[in-house]
Order: structure tokens, then C-alpha cells, then sequence
């Protein structure tokens, strides 16, 4: 394309099955904070970067209030546009993760980077930033990861990852993954466990029914919520979080998607993110796995892939499960950030500041 586009506007066994998964067989950070307040509020109410087949990117946003929007990427500008536009840049060279300025003709840049780490050991490696918050910030972007597990990893995902500043890895699974599927972790980072589901002997039959799947994984999921190894764990990840002022936290279980999925949805509730956004991040495993759950159900008799579908689905019921289990135990979410995991107000406000944008 030109050098500058004007675009127009515009549980143990079965809870191993159903909370591992995998047993058997994007997006938005900005300029950091003191720059943030020489000027206007970011503006964008929306904003995505998408990258495609062959290594071009398609840039969306809606910036209200504003005649006109700068795209800049590599220290050079390849699209302006107006408060609403989308624009898809080809021809940039290769990147371990490219990234987008979004330059308002006034208020605050945002910076932004497909949401997908693409890694040859991984297919659920995400982003946990890139989201506007209810009262318009936007949680940073490359500063804490979520992914399934890492035993795949290769020596260029490592390095990757290294050169990403991943720094400390949080491994969330049973003592048993652990051991049959020792994490690789990049250079120089830290390795913590925090096992949610430690030790718990709950859930030991498989399901015989769909129903009976998708009840067990309701169930687990309020297990995230109030079982003492799982807050235990929690506690660890978010602390671990909110103390690292380097940040390049990841934090990961077998297939990214159940205690994955609540350590994400719960993070991006503390920092304000709003519920259907939350549920869109949660979902979205179904999209990065479909390859991975398709080839597992491929293999099965069609009796036995009708009762392990929901055991490798998220579902919209599964994390209201966990959302439910929050109101009846403790009452409101920020009840269960102050009682189930000890993060006070004054810590909750650190976080925010740390982690969000604008």
C-alpha cells in the first residue's frame, strides 16, 4: 500500500477433563501515565488490531469527539483517517509482536497489538489487556499474559517470549499435569506454582450425560471462587501481579480456558472492565481452541464427543457460575478481592494505576 492510506470513516479425573481440558487425546495500551495527564482523556471508545493471513493487519476504531486519526507503526505513519475508520496495513517486515499508535488529532495516543501471541507450542496464548474500562481508561497492553500449557514451547517460542519481557509464569495446574508436563519458561524468569485445584479430591467420576458435563463444570467454576486451594492461588497470581513493577506476568493451566479463565475475568473486573466485555475475553477461547477441541472430538464415537463437548467448551454458564458463587459467598466482587484474596483498596488502586491507561 501507499506509505500513508486515507481510509473513510465509518476437579481430579473429570475435573481434570473439564477444567485441564486437554488430557485426552486483541487491544489497547497507551503512553504511561505521566504523559497521559499532559493531556486529554484517550477518546477511543473502541479500538482493534487484527493480524490476518500473510502478515497484513487491520486496524479498526471509533474515537468520538475528533476530526481525525494518525496510524503510526515502526516510528512511521501508514494511515490517517477519520474519529471512526478501519484500514488494513500490508508490507511491514516481521516482527515478534507489531504494534500501532493511534494518534487522535486531540487526547491521548493508544497503543494497541493483536491480541494473540503467535507461538508454535501454544494456540491459546493471549493478551490479558487491550479493553476499555466503564469509565474510559484502558487496560495496558504487554504487560500481563494468559495461555494454555507450555510444555510445547520451542526454542524460538522461548526466545520470543524473552524478548516480549516475560518475566514471571504463574502455573496454575494439579501436581500430576506438573509432572507429566513440565512448563518451559523463558530465560531468566521465575517459575511459581499456584495450584487452584491442590490437593482437592472432589471430583473424581467422569460425566455419563452432556448435562451432567456441563454441571460439572459449573461446579467447578464456583470451586475457583470459594474453594480454599483456589483462593490460595489466586491470592498468589494477583499479589504476584500487583507487586512486580516489571510486570511480563503470565499465567496459564492446561488449556487456558477454565482457571485461566477466571484468573483473566476476574483481573479484568478489579480494573473496571465491563461484564459483557468480560464474557467476550472468556469466550474467546472457544475461537482460539476450535482447531485443538475439534481434533480431540474428531476421535471420539459420537456418544462419547456429546459428553466430552462441554467439558472443552467455555460457556456463558460456566463464568456466571463463578460470578454467582462471588454474590453468594461474599456478598459483591469487591468483597471477594478484600475477603477470598486479601487485595485491599489501597492495593486494588495500585493495580489501577499500574495497569490502566488514560
Amino acid at each position: 500500500m501507499n506509505p500513508v492510506t486515507r481510509v473513510k470513516t465509518l476437579s481430579t479425573a473429570a475435573l481434570a477433563a473439564a477444567l485441564l481440558v486437554g488430557i485426552t487425546a486483541p487491544a489497547a495500551s497507551a503512553h504511561r501515565r505521566g504523559q497521559a495527564h499532559t493531556q486529554q482523556r484517550i477518546p477511543f471508545t473502541a479500538a482493534t488490531v487484527t493480524e490476518n493471513a500473510g502478515g497484513t493487519y487491520t486496524v479498526t476504531w471509533s474515537a468520538p469527539g475528533t476530526h481525525g486519526v494518525t496510524i503510526r507503526t515502526g516510528g512511521r505513519t501508514v494511515a490517517r483517517g477519520g474519529a471512526d475508520g478501519s484500514v488494513t496495513v500490508s508490507g511491514l517486515p516481521a516482527a515478534d509482536r507489531r504494534w500501532f499508535d493511534l494518534v487522535p488529532d486531540r487526547g491521548t495516543p493508544l497503543r494497541l497489538a493483536d491480541r494473540l501471541i503467535r507461538l508454535q507450542g501454544t494456540v491459546n496464548f493471549r493478551d490479558a489487556g487491550g479493553y476499555r474500562t466503564r469509565d474510559g481508561q484502558w487496560v495496558r497492553m504487554g504487560e500481563v499474559y494468559r495461555s494454555d500449557s507450555l510444555e510445547k514451547l520451542t526454542d524460538a517460542d522461548l526466545a520470543k517470549l524473552r524478548r516480549l519481557g516475560v518475566r514471571t509464569v504463574f502455573d496454575l495446574r494439579m501436581e500430576s499435569e506438573r509432572t507429566a508436563a513440565p512448563d518451559r519458561v523463558p530465560a531468566g524468569a521465575t517459575h511459581v506454582v499456584a495450584d487452584v485445584l491442590a490437593g482437592t479430591g472432589t471430583f473424581t467420576s467422569m460425566p455419563k450425560s452432556p448435562a451432567e458435563a456441563e454441571a460439572m463444570m459449573v461446579e467447578g467454576n464456583r470451586f475457583m471462587v470459594s474453594g480454599d486451594t483456589a483462593r490460595t492461588a489466586y491470592t498468589a497470581v494477583y499479589g504476584g501481579i500487583a507487586d512486580d513493577d516489571r510486570r511480563g506476568v503470565l499465567f496459564h493451566c492446561t488449556a487456558g480456558k477454565d482457571r485461566t479463565g477466571w484468573s483473566s475475568a476476574a483481573l479484568l473486573t478489579a480494573l473496571g472492565v465491563p461484564e459483557e466485555t468480560v464474557m467476550a475475553d472468556y469466550l474467546a477461547s472457544n475461537t482460539y481452541r476450535a482447531t485443538a477441541n475439534g481434533a480431540i472430538l474428531s476421535h471420539l464415537p459420537a456418544q462419547q464427543a456429546a459428553v466430552y463437548k462441554p467439558l472443552l467448551d467455555v460457556r456463558p454458564a460456566y463464568l456466571n457460575a463463578s460470578f454467582d458463587e462471588v454474590e453468594e459467598e461474599y456478598g459483591s466482587f469487591r468483597a471477594y478481592l478484600r475477603d477470598g484474596l486479601g487485595l485491599d483498596s489501597h492495593e486494588l488502586k495500585e493495580l489501577k494505576k499500574d495497569l490502566l491507561a488514560g
